[in-house]
This record gives structure tokens, sequence and C-alpha cells, in this order.
């Protein structure tokens, strides 16, 4: 249906409080992170393992196939069941005893969170036109920093108010950080049955570019994404399609690289769980995308033969490496730095996150839209300026050593680092047809987890374990490793620079490209 002129907005509304979910649910792990450690006896690494790989790696291989379901089934239902799954994942968290059972759950909210995006980005595509996309965009991410501080906020204080009722282990000897996880796990469930409520806008209809209606079998399709990018199916996949013992071949080939590199990555590190799930994750990609050449060849033609798209994505993928970075590991620093309590450091980042970042955010799109219409290379201008401002901000308040001060200055860090959020997505979908835009959200949720959220937290940590060994205290060991990361940034403005050389041309001919890829078009 086409909706009313009030009726996208609400839609908005929904999914922004979809997306709040979603970043509690992630986030919470932050906040309690001090004290998991403890009862648990992890290491910093283990940490941004839980935080990151556990639950980067699963959300990236599940996003590309529930990607797809978006594409081709109702957006509304692959996002309600997503949310029932994880919020139960969530709450089941508060069961957990150990690290093993603990990344098993994150894996399974990793696993719920990917059908989010790609479907609301979708949506949101269809909702709204292409001049006030990077703002509805911009205005839904606003949930990433909604949802971290209000989970920071709330884990700090149901974990402080539970320790203190219960010092000893509350009912079925739950402490603290485990009954955390009840508390924001379980409103989720209620809330998948309103987003059930929501109507679909018509695919393509804001660019007269209508698509057809859903796919006859979606879930027959699914299981196909499925079978194509998840071990050790991928193999058979390749080997009943017409890829045959070449595809197969060359699949083995890209097996035995990642591998490989992931057994170099063990020996250097001695962690074997990162890197053999990142590297399961790699495989499995590379799997998909040798599939997806073979089976949508104009969508594979738009998204990875574009310099524009693949240069663009890792760009932000290293932007959101310092984001999700510093993000987890904001409230340890603080702690251990100055101190304080758990529910102090959840109250005051909690609120800072929720303000700066949803500010942030939703500006840099309003501004990301203004810049476009004056400028081609609009989204990779924000990402760069972005990536200057928000070292600087990193600097000082990393640097400080009063906490009120340090306060302020992550609050201006909260302004700054996160403007290029609706550039990001706003370009995935300008660079792609309407049809390919929940895999094109995809692959930019892909970049976004396994070069930021995979690497990220974990990178962070292993810095930190390292610094501590060598002699620095916990403290000033987590301060030096978030230092490092800021080289980060550096990496994103070269990747901007070499993407801005192509974007007017790539996006100008989105439609010929994917004519001479085989896609037949009809406008409406």
């Amino acid at each position: 249906m086409r909706p009313t002129s009030r009726y996208p907005h609400y839609a908005l509304a929904v999914l922004v409080l979809v997306y709040v979910f979603n970043f509690i649910d992630r986030q919470i792990l932050s906040i309690l992170a001090e004290d998991i450690k403890a009862d648990l006896g992890l290491s910093d690494a283990s940490l941004g393992f839980l935080f990151g790989t556990a639950f980067a790696v699963f959300y990236a291989i599940f996003g590309i196939p529930l990607g797809r379901l978006a594409d081709i089934w109702s957006r509304k239902k692959v996002i309600a069941l997503g949310l029932f799954a994880w919020s139960a994942m969530t709450a089941l968290s508060g069961t957990a005893r150990g690290f093993g059972a603990l990344a098993a759950y994150r894996i399974g909210v990793g696993i719920g969170e990917s059908s989010a995006s790609p479907a609301a980005f979708s949506m949101l595509g269809d909702y709204f036109p292409p001049r006030r996309r990077a703002t509805a965009v911009a205005i839904y991410s606003s949930g990433v920093f909604l949802g971290s501080g209000i989970g920071m906020f709330l884990g700090g204080w149901i974990v402080d108010t539970w320790n203190q009722a219960y010092p000893a282990g509350g009912p079925f000897g739950l402490v603290g950080w485990q009954a955390a996880f009840f508390g924001v796990g379980l409103p989720g469930i209620a809330m998948a049955l309103w987003v059930a409520t929501l109507r679909e806008p018509i695919r393509g209809a804001s660019e007269g570019l209508a698509t057809p209606a859903d796919h006859p079998h979606p879930f027959r399709e699914l299981a196909r994404e499925l079978a194509s990018i998840v071990p050790p199916f991928t193999v058979l996949s390749i080997a009943r399609s017409a890829l045959g013992l070449g595809g197969v071949l060359r699949n083995l080939a890209i097996a035995a690289g990642c591998g490989l590199g992931a057994w170099g990555l063990v020996a250097l590190t001695g962690d074997t769980t990162q890197w053999v799930a990142l590297a399961i994750g790699l495989y499995a990609f590379f799997s998909w995308l040798q599939g997806l050449a073979h089976r949508d060849p104009p969508a594979f033609a738009l998204i990875y033969k574009s310099k524009t798209m693949i240069f663009g994505m890792i760009g932000f993928g290293f932007m959101s490496f310092v984001g999700y970075g510093i993000g987890f590991w904001f409230a340890p620093y603080f702690i251990r730095t100055f101190g304080t309590s758990v529910s102090q450091v959840g109250l005051v980042l909690g609120l800072i996150t929720a303000v700066a970042g949803w500010l942030s955010v939703t500006v840099g799109g309003v501004f990301s839209d203004w810049l476009k219409e004056r400028n081609p290379k609009a989204r990779l201008l924000v990402g760069m300026g972005t990536a200057a401002v928000a070292s600087v901000a990193a600097l000082f308040f990393l640097n400080a050593r009063e906490l009120r001060t340090a306060y302020v200055l992550v609050f201006l860090f909260q302004l700054a680092t996160p403007f290029w959020i609706g550039s990001a997505i706003a370009l995935a979908n300008e660079i792609v047809l309407p049809r390919m835009r929940g895999t094109a959200s995809a692959f930019y949720l892909l970049s976004m987890t396994f070069v930021g959220l995979a690497l990220g937290p974990y990178t962070i940590g292993k810095l930190s374990d390292h610094f501590a060994e060598g002699g620095l205290s916990a403290a000033d060991g987590l301060q030096r490793a978030l230092l490092f990361a800021m080289l980060a940034y550096g990496a994103a403005f070269v990747c901007f620079w070499i993407s801005g050389r192509y974007v007017a041309k790539e996006e100008g001919s989105r439609i010929a490209r994917a004519r001479d890829a085989g896609e037949r078009l009809e406008a409406s």
C-alpha cells in the first residue's frame, strides 16, 4: 500500500524503538563488563570477544540471507520475528554460569539482531523520497545512541540495586549482572507484537521503480541463501549450482586461505576462539559472494564491482572500529581510571551517549542531505570531516585527569563521532536499485561488524592486556590501547578519499550498469 503523509513518520518512530531495543540488548554488556570479568575470571580480550566477535560474526553471516529475505518477503515480519528472538536470547544470558554459555547466548543475540536493520533500511527507503532519505535513516540510527544510553543506565542501576538488596545473590542465585539481562530482554518480546502491525510500503514507489509483489516462495529462497553462506552447506550449495567442480575448488581454496590466516593469527596472539570465529565468518561471506555473482549478477555488479561502495563501506567500517571499540570500553575506562560506581557511570555515560549521540547522528543526516544537493561527494566528505574532528576530541578526553572534565570531553567526543552514520546508509542505498537495498544494507552492516565490531573491542582489549602485562596498571593499559585505536580514523580518511573519486560517475550510471549486467527495468 502507499502510506499516507503522516504514516511514514509513525512507522519511523516505531522502527526507532526497535533499534533502541536492539542496542539496549547489545550494549548492556559494556556496563556489566567489570562485574562479569570478576565473576567469570575473564581477560579484557575475552570481554572484547564476547561483546564483539561472538556477536558480530553471526550477526554478519545471518544478516546477508536475512537481508535477502527482506528483499523478497514482508519486512515487518522479518523485524518482528528477529526482535522476539534476540530479546529472548538476551534474557537467557542472565542464566549463564560461564564463558561458553554467555558466548552461545551472545551468538543468538547476534543472529536475531541481524534481521532488523536491512529490513528497516529497505522500508525507510520506500517510506521516504531520496531527498529526505539520509535524514530518515539518521533518525532511525539515532536508536543506536538512545539504546546504548538506556542500556548503560538501566544496566548500572539494576546491578547496584540488585547487589545492594541481595549481596549474597538473589532468587535462583542470580547476581546483579544476570538480573540486568532479564530486565532488559523481556520487554522486547512484547515490542515484537507491536512491530507486526506496521504497514508495508510499496517497494521502489518513491523513485518510480515499483517492483513486483513478494517472492512466491520466500523461505525456499531463504534456505538457498542460508545454504550458500552457512558452512559446511556452502560446498554442497556450490556443487549443486552451475558453478560445478570449478566453483567447488575455488570455494575450497577460499576455505584454505581463511584457515591459514586464522592459524597464523592464533600463533601470533594465542586467541583461538577470536580468529577461528572470524575465519568462519569471512569464509561464509566469500562463499555467499561466490554464489551471488552467479544467482544475481546485477546486484553483484552494483555492490561488489563498485569502487564507491567497496572503499566507502570499508572506510565506514574503520569509523565503526573506533565507535564500537571506545563505545564498549567507555564504562570500564571510567570505572578503572576514576574509581566511579557502576550506577554513576551508567547514569552519566548513558545520558551523554543518548543525548549527544542522538543529536549528532540526526544533525549529521540533515547536514548530509543538505550537502548532497550541492556536492555529489557529500556522503564521503561527511565521513572525512567526522574522522578529523573525532580524532582530536578523543585525544583530549583520553588525556583528561579530572572526572568532570572527562565527562565534558566525552560529551564533545560523542557529538563528533557518530555524525557519519546517516551518510553511510544513504550511500549504500544510492549506489544500487531499490530491489537491492536489503542486500546492499547487509553489506554495509557486514563491514561495520567485521571491521568494526569483531575487531574494535577485541583489539583494544588485547592491547590493554598486553600493556598491563608489561607493567602498566589496568587503567593506564586501557587508556593506551584506546589511544592506539585512533589510528583507524586515518585508514578511514584514505578510503573515503578513494571512494569519492568514483561516486558521481557510479551513482549516475547505476541503471545502465544494472542493465549491462542483465537487469530488466520498467519505469512506473
